[in-house]
């Protein structure tokens, strides 16, 4: 391994990975959810494409991606309080929600999703490799910090919480 960490096609593999590492932190602090949903999703079908050589990895990954359809569709609802307090009315019991907010498929997303990346972690990968997961993983769970904002400001509780107000 350490031979062809010093090839050039291993040097190649590290400047694209950090060039990666870079785009994912750049997308992060952009704060637009959609780009980093859509950077994840190109990813995941990469993957899907290059690398699944095992049934399991497939599945995993068809999962992932299917998973993250489910919480794009919900991220458009969410941008239409109407829409979204129709979804907030399915999740009422105190298991289903978190800081007065539905744990809807979406959030259920981003957790499972940063799960799945940590395991991955702990795989024997190289340092570039695990450096581009946890910048995925820190994506994540950003994208759930942006999303649950959204989903306060469609539920007005956004204010409710600038007024000293919890819901």
């Amino acid at each position: 391994m350490r031979e062809q960490d010093r090839s050039k096609g291993g040097r190649t593999v590290r400047h694209s990975r950090r060039l990666m590492e870079k785009r994912l932190s750049t997308i992060r602090r952009s704060d637009d959810l959609d780009s980093i949903l859509a950077f994840e999703r190109a990813i995941l079908k990469h993957d899907l494409r290059h690398h699944a050589n095992s049934q399991a990895m497939r599945t995993s990954l068809d999962n992932s991606i299917a998973d993250l359809e489910v919480a794009t569709r919900l991220l458009d609802a969410v941008r239409d309080p109407g829409a979204y307090r129709a979804i907030d009315a399915g999740y009422r019991m105190p298991r289903n929600r978190t800081g007065g907010v539905p744990r809807d498929e979406a959030r259920q997303f981003f957790r499972s999703h940063a799960t799945r990346l940590l395991n991955q972690d702990k795989s024997r990968l190289e340092e570039s490799e695990k450096r581009v997961l946890d910048q995925r993983r820190l994506n994540m769970r950003h994208a759930e910090k942006l999303y649950t904002a959204l989903q306060e400001r469609a539920l007005g509780l956004e204010t409710d919480r600038k007024m000293g107000h919890e819901p």
